[in-house]
């Protein structure tokens, strides 16, 4: 059973200002896993003034001191891996093979690409006779969400520290145990005081103190459309920047080629992962409406190899977060069934023989229309829609009739077919053949968001702009 009582604050572990705490249940057993505090408009209060005070000194570190910073807190990451990955199997109910692999190593992909982008980072250039300067922001809010919680927070954090910003981190409640694993991870590797603040909590009670609060300068949130609505509400009055990385109905076009089931199976996968709670999962996958029956056919079979059960047993997925998740991605599978699309495999409830915990049965809809609530809202699990296309211009058209636009896939066997598809697609991220770059941006359009992270232009959101005019440079 854990146990995080303390805020990290300044440097020091912290009381939190009035007894107040959540329980945090592993979805896998339904049982208590830990207890975690939950802050108050004081904490915040106490860690905003603390990264506030820290922040002229941090802003003036030089591009060496960060590195140098950088550097130690990726050897202690890098130690403290097997904890990261035992915490997220405990609190979200990724399997071991996931938490210890994909989910644990995004965070340190992140961290090794910060590295390098601010090792080439230009911060100051001449364009005349004006200087050009990129400076930190101030002190910056960082809220996210349970579902890639070590990786969400890394893309955070590590820019921020990057750029010579301040910070304070609220996590989401549900999945505390990681960010208190990280704040250790910081202190051990010295970060300064002040410069990196931890503040456990839920929406109402930090989550909308920090991004409406008058002495932070920017906020980044993860997390869901309508919460991203209410951060930005609440930063308004303050004029700050607001950066978001929001919802998703991500569309994969399947090429009208001989390995449809191949490219299939991989869109499957894909989709698959992580109990497909992930923002940018390709959950509508297009394919050639002639083909419709050997598509729903080939997912069908890639589908039923999607094994689930214990989390820490060998496993493809797990069960979803929690009981609202499992009871919101179950009255959509329904909504599916009752809207008239042809249910392949899945279907409602729990899979055979698990009767406890959260586990949803790997659901597959073919014959799908993209008016149907099933293709038009995020499911936020393991369920996929198949709609079937005309043409590639229909293909497109579909792709984009959506308010989300985080990401996109494209899968076939023709280079140049699949990238003049991938310009097409009006989404921040588009995937060919399921490629993957760290140093790509990352982030949406529409409702799907604002701002972009990953590698260098990860940085941008967390630096002001500065042109000092009437700079010529010195004559030799």
């Amino acid at each position: 059973m854990r146990e995080y009582l303390k805020f990290y604050i300044d440097g020091r572990w912290t009381d939190a200002a009035r007894p107040q705490t959540f329980e945090v249940v592993n979805p896998a057993t339904e049982q208590v896993a830990g207890t975690v505090a939950l802050g108050s408009p004081a904490d915040v209060d106490k860690a905003v003034a603390a990264a506030r005070r820290a922040f002229p000194a941090w802003s003036a570190s030089s591009r060496e001191e960060r590195l140098e910073l950088l550097e130690k807190i990726l050897d202690v990451y890098q130690r403290r891996m097997g904890d990261l990955g035992a915490a997220l199997t405990e609190e979200i109910g990724a399997p071991a093979a996931l938490a210890n692999g994909f989910q644990v190593n995004l965070g340190l992909g992140h961290l090794t690409t910060a590295i390098e982008a601010l090792r080439a980072f230009v911060f100051e250039e001449q364009r005349g006779a004006s200087l050009i300067v990129k400076e930190p922001i101030g002190v910056c809010g960082l809220i996210t969400p349970w579902n890639w919680p070590i990786s969400l927070i890394a893309v955070k954090v590590f820019p921020a520290l990057a750029t010579g910003c301040t910070m304070v981190l609220k996590p989401s409640e549900q999945s505390p145990f990681n960010g208190q694993i990280f704040a250790e991870i910081l202190d051990e590797a010295g970060v300064p005081p002040g410069v990196f603040n931890l503040v456990q909590g839920d929406g109402p009670g930090v989550g909308r103190v920090l991004s409406g609060h008058p002495d932070v300068d920017m906020v980044s949130f993860t997390g869901s459309t309508r919460a991203g609505i209410d951060i930005a509400t609440n930063a308004a009055p303050g004029v700050k920047r607001v950066t978001q990385e929001l919802g998703g109905k991500s569309p994969n076009i399947v090429l009208d080629d001989t390995d449809l089931a191949g490219n299939v199976a991989k869109g499957v996968a894909t989709m698959m992962m992580n109990s497909g709670q992930t923002c940018s999962a390709p959950s509508r996958m297009l394919v050639p409406a002639a083909r419709m029956a050997e598509a729903a056919e080939a997912a069908r079979a890639a589908t039923e190899q999607v094994t689930v059960g214990d989390p820490n047993g060998d496993f493809v997925i797990g069960p979803v977060v929690s009981k609202a998740q499992f009871d919101k991605v179950q009255g959509l599978i329904r909504k599916g069934i009752d809207e008239g699309a042809t249910l392949v495999t899945g279907g409602p409830g729990r899979p055979a023989g698990l009767g406890t915990g959260f586990y949803v049965k790997p659901t597959v809809f073919a014959d799908v229309k993209n008016d149907m609530t099933i293709a038009r809202e995020e499911i936020f699990g393991p369920v996929l829609t198949i709609i079937g296309y005309d043409s590639i211009d229909h293909a497109v058209e579909i792709a984009n009739d959506t308010e989300y636009g985080l990401a996109g896939f494209v899968a076939g066997t023709d280079p140049d077919r699949a990238r003049a598809v991938a310009r097409r697609i009006r989404a921040g991220n588009v995937a060919i053949n399921d490629a993957f770059d760290f140093h790509a941006p990352f982030g949406g359009y529409r409702k799907s968001g604002n701002g972009r992270e990953w590698g260098e232009f990860g940085f941008h959101d967390y630096l002001e702009v500065k042109a000092i005019l009437g700079y010529e440079p010195q004559q030799d």
